[in-house]
């Protein structure tokens, strides 16, 4: 059974935490390890990943963040997740081709079925050591059982000042969502609809 609780609520106290849309994490799950979600995906940058400009493209970088996010969510989850939302994507520095691309990801927040994933994305230059910070993103995920429905998730235990400091961000990133989301549901209210 799930109880749905207003915006505001979140988080919840004892026994569980709010989902992404408003409902709580099932306590029995067993809780799982901030640390045991994480995952790295290396990637070397080649030509047929560059665009026009020569760099490499944006959405071949927003396919791995998605790849990368996803498999931290499996892995919390222990079962199939899917992509719902990416939350925020920025593009901070170019990655040219022939730099490694290293992604990392972990489990940032979650609620009864859904889950917020941080992905950082690293270009390194294997000639000269050289590391920059290419990409950050936030992506949300929902576990999915074998026939597609929603599945709930384990609780996420978080250990390290980090740790905790994305699980604070990643509830104020889902309060932003849900107030957007509430301000474009009253804005239509208000207007007639556009042709």
């Amino acid at each position: 059974m799930t109880s749905r609780v207003p915006a505001q609520a979140y988080p919840i106290g004892p026994g569980g935490r709010a989902d992404y849309d408003g409902t709580m994490s099932d306590p029995k799950l067993s809780p799982r390890r901030a640390t045991n979600s994480e995952v790295t995906l290396t990637q070397l940058m080649e030509i047929t990943d560059a665009n026009v400009a020569g760099n490499v493209h944006g959405g071949v970088i927003m396919r791995l963040v998605d790849t990368c996010g996803a498999l931290a969510a499996i892995r919390h989850a222990g079962g199939l997740a899917v992509t719902v939302a990416i939350d925020e994507m920025t593009f901070l520095q170019p990655v040219h081709i022939g730099e490694l691309l290293v992604l990392k990801s972990s489990v940032n927040d979650v609620g009864r079925t859904s889950m917020e994933v941080g992905v950082r994305v690293e270009a390194n230059n294997p000639v000269t050591g050289r590391t920059t910070h290419a990409n950050s993103a936030y992506l949300v995920f929902v576990a999915v059982d074998d026939e597609g429905r929603s599945r709930p998730v384990p609780p996420l235990v978080v250990e390290t000042d980090a740790q905790r400091r994305r699980q604070r961000e990643a509830r104020l990133r889902r309060l932003a969502r849900l107030a957007h989301k509430e301000a474009v549901k009253a804005q239509r209210a208000t207007r007639p609809p556009v042709e």
